[in-house]
């Protein structure tokens, strides 16, 4: 024990000293040149990156003789992220190090001489086979997702905005939590982001049960006793699924405009037009509407497939027992299609919440609000997020708002995972 003790000292002075204490040259050697290159080599970057990480850089921008010089902040938050990340797997690899010096020793003390070098290639391929073919996969996923992630997340905290703190003309400081306390006491960002909040979650209930229930009832018609040519009724209603969203948006907000098909109809029949996209409540509705019109052929096919199913002998049973249709369908149907559809509809919500091309294509957000700042009565968070990076340059607030819908749906997308009975069955069957 005391001599893995001292290996494991010896690897957390120098990399690859404790293996050559054990007689384990190869790992030694290679613990130990990667130690060295990185001292020789990367010290000078890991410096660098940080003090820009810390600082976000001490003079904006600017040209000499054609020759760009300067910091700019936003690049040096992004070299900096990347760094500690990289320092991140190098204490990984630091820990292994010395984890492997005291077990080598210890196993070497019951028996178990060192290994060669493809004794110990057999070996690390047959014991961590999972980690080597995870591992690509892993580390593009740190760099390509989580480094994102991490650069939003960041941003929030830093004054990073039109046009006083915008790069390369201008440099980001960081604020600490004066975003947050803005967003809380301001009225003018307080009163949008509540307003614009209440609306998401009205927005994302709605048009997942309205698209949820509508697709179960267009299913239960088409399974019906009697319904004849069910094939052509099943296509006709996909018909608005199988079409790109986009145009049909477009076809949409064309429609229901001031000058559209929809109020020349109106006109010819001596009826007022109508504010379909331009009064509040109005276009609100209408958004809800076409949304229905677009979502359900997906939950109709589902629901046809949970349906087809579902065992005749229950409803036989049923009917024996004098069940009426509404008590089959509330005792039976409801509670089997909900079993296996549940986590369809969590995930409807959540991508609801974030359907950035329904709201953006048919109203832009509007029609204005005067009370809200940089969004519209129509607006939900994420197109207001849009808005203030595109439009406005606030890049700091929209990367605020993007934590508080990310930790929102987080929180209501597992709650709602965790509840519902076949997430709950099946780790019992586990």
């Amino acid at each position: 024990m005391k001599r893995g003790k001292k290996s494991a000292l010896l690897s957390a002075l120098f990399m690859g000293l404790g293996q050559l204490y054990n007689k384990e040259y190869v790992k030694g050697v290679l613990f130990a040149l990667f130690e060295t290159v990185l001292l020789l080599f990367s010290i000078p970057y890991f410096k660098k990156a940080l003090w820009g990480l810390i600082t976000l850089g001490e003079r904006p921008l600017y040209y000499v003789k054609g020759i760009a010089k300067g910091d700019h902040s936003i690049i040096l938050m992004i070299q900096g992220i990347i760094a500690v990340l990289v320092l991140l797997l190098v204490g990984i690899i630091y820990i292994v190090n010395i984890i492997d010096a005291k077990r080598t020793e210890e196993a070497r003390i019951r028996g178990k001489g060192p290994m060669g070098l493809t004794e110990l290639a057999k070996h690390v391929w047959g014991k961590y086979f999972h980690f080597i073919i995870l591992s690509p996969a892993v580390l593009f996923l740190i760099f390509i997702t989580l480094l994102p992630i991490l650069v939003m997340i960041s941003i929030a905290f830093t004054n990073y905005s039109g046009p006083n703190h915008l790069p390369p003309a201008k440099l980001v400081d960081w604020v600490g939590l004066e975003n947050f306390r803005n967003l809380l006491n301001l009225k003018i960002w307080n009163t949008t982001f509540i307003g614009v909040a209440k609306w998401t979650i009205i927005w994302g209930v709605l048009s997942t049960i309205t698209t949820y229930f509508g697709g179960l009832l267009l299913a239960l018609l088409i399974n019906a006793n009697g319904i004849k040519l069910k094939k052509l009724w099943r296509g006709i209603f996909i018909i608005p699924y199988a079409i790109p969203g986009f145009l049909s948006l477009l076809v949409m907000r064309l429609m229901f405009s001031g000058p559209g098909a929809i109020n020349n109809l109106l006109s010819s029949l001596g009826i007022d037009k109508i504010g379909w996209l331009t009064e509040p409540t109005i276009a609100k509705t209408v958004i809800i509407l076409i949304n229905l019109w677009l979502g359900t052929p997906y939950f109709m096919i589902l629901m046809a497939g949970v349906l087809t199913n579902i065992p005749k002998s229950l409803y036989e049973a049923a009917d024996i027992d004098g069940a009426s249709y509404w008590q089959k369908f509330r005792k039976i149907t409801l509670p089997m299609v909900l079993f296996s559809t549940a986590p369809y509809m969590i995930l409807t919500f959540a991508y609801n919440i974030n359907n950035f091309n329904n709201i953006y294509v048919l109203t832009e957000g509007n029609p204005v609000n005067p009370n809200y700042k940089f969004a519209g009565s129509t607006d939900i968070l994420i197109t207001w997020i849009f808005k203030m990076t595109y439009d406005q340059y606030k890049f700091h607030m929209a990367s605020l708002v993007t934590i508080i819908i990310f930790v929102l749906m987080a929180v209501i997308s597992v709650y709602g995972f965790t509840k519902t009975r076949s997430f709950n069955e099946e780790d019992m069957i586990q």
